[in-house]
């Protein structure tokens, strides 16, 4: 059985590296992409828009499939669309196709997102401690991985359809090798099924999501808005405001996502010894602490330490929310991580769009502000992730029912 358990972690590592360099193949040829169909910048935001929205429905949908047929159907079939769909992009003629392309691959990537991080939540349980911050450490060195092999292509002159071609290929063949090493479906425990729940599912009725999952996800999309923020506004703050050259700006960015990188490689040792409420709680002051010193500042370098520790105190935010949602109800988990990323995913859609919006009204590097109020609330709500398993415990010790007997 460890064996086996360490087989489903390794394959879980390879499919987030795998959605990492998928999303990271698509970004490193947008510019040759737009250049060939003939689409301005605006247009381009437009159809990212469409990219999101495939998301976020992929996810909706894949959530509900993951908790019928189990992770281990869904993922590598959400692997294999998303491979084969990133040709789109890359094959695309005209504004039109490159919209619908955009929308298909969106949709099957969001299928691979939810099940992968639904079936990290049946890995976690069953390693019974803190695993889940590595998992999405490993997204983003798929994005870097991506990245090289973008630049390769690139400088061996292929153009984006061979290389977005050679990408998907190995996915498939990725998606399908890794397929094997997943964890069985398994049904709930009979002990965690209550009569009332027996009723309801002999009716057929859906489930209804426990508040607390709406609780976890506003905060997963005030986390994720943060991070889109940083994502498109963070060499503009150096170049606009700072008056950094534009070689020096683009480096803000790359502080950002190695500190966020770094994190969460760090972040699973912290949430074992301290909890995931501390990580969420202290992380979010973090961030805050961060994003105000890179509203306030006028050195570069103290703007790259803000952004530094901006990306560190995020980095733990969210894996803790997608692993506390996926924990409320196993019976349900693809289902209520399939909410809270998809609120989250819509909350890292709006960020650039509304720092974007409040710079008609005050400069950039105060808009970032905002950012600062949404780390506060986060870590004042932190402790959403206590009250969870301090219920479990007390309606543990207040149920009366005898022990169940299973010999003489």
């Amino acid at each position: 059985m460890e064996r086996s358990l360490r087989s489903a972690r390794v394959a879980n590592f390879v499919y987030f590296a795998l959605c990492g360099s998928l999303i990271g193949a698509w970004v490193v040829h947008i510019p040759a992409i737009e250049e060939r169909v003939g689409i301005s910048h605006a247009t381009l935001g437009s159809l990212l828009v469409l990219l999101g929205l495939g998301s976020f429905a992929g996810m909706q949908v894949a959530g509900r499939l993951t908790d019928r047929l189990g992770a281990r159907v869904v993922l590598p079939v959400g692997g294999v669309l998303s491979s084969a769909t990133l040709v789109l992009p890359g094959l695309s003629p005209d504004l039109w196709t490159l919209a619908g392309a955009l929308l298909v691959f969106g949709f099957c990537n969001g299928c691979l997102d939810v099940s992968m991080n639904a079936h990290a939540v049946h890995v976690e349980k069953a390693y019974n401690r803190p695993i889940m911050s590595a998992f999405h450490a490993m997204f983003s060195v798929g994005g870097v991985i991506a990245a090289l092999v973008g630049a390769g292509i690139a400088s061996a002159g292929m153009s984006p359809s061979v290389g977005m071609a050679t990408v998907a290929a190995a996915g498939i063949v990725t998606a399908l090798v890794s397929a094997r090493a997943l964890l069985p479906t398994a049904p709930p425990p009979a002990a965690t099924t209550t009569a009332a729940d027996g009723e309801q599912a002999r009716a057929g009725k859906r489930r209804k999501p426990p508040g607390r999952i709406w609780i976890l996800a506003v905060l997963a999309a005030m986390v994720m808005l943060a991070e889109g923020a940083a994502n498109d506004w963070s060499a503009l703050h150096l170049k606009d405001v700072l008056g950094a050259p534009a070689s020096t700006a683009a480096f803000a960015y790359g502080t950002f996502a190695a500190a966020m990188t770094t994190g969460r490689l760090l972040a699973d040792r912290v949430s074992g010894r301290f909890g995931p409420m501390a990580v969420l709680r202290y992380g979010a002051v973090a961030a805050a602490a961060g994003i105000t010193i890179v509203s306030v500042t006028p050195w570069i370098w103290a703007a790259f330490a803000g952004w530094a520790l901006f990306g560190l105190g995020l980095s733990g935010c969210v894996p803790q929310l997608y692993s506390a949602s996926g924990r409320v109800d196993p019976a349900a988990a693809g289902a209520n991580v399939s909410r809270v990323a998809g609120l989250g995913y819509l909350g890292m859609l709006a960020g650039p769009a509304v720092i974007g919006w409040l710079t008609h009204l005050v400069p950039l590097n105060h808009a970032f502000l905002l950012l600062t109020l949404l780390c506060a609330i986060t870590a004042a709500a932190a402790g959403v992730l206590r009250t969870g398993s301090g219920r479990t415990r007390e309606v543990a010790r207040s149920s009366h029912r005898p022990p169940v007997r299973h010999g003489p």
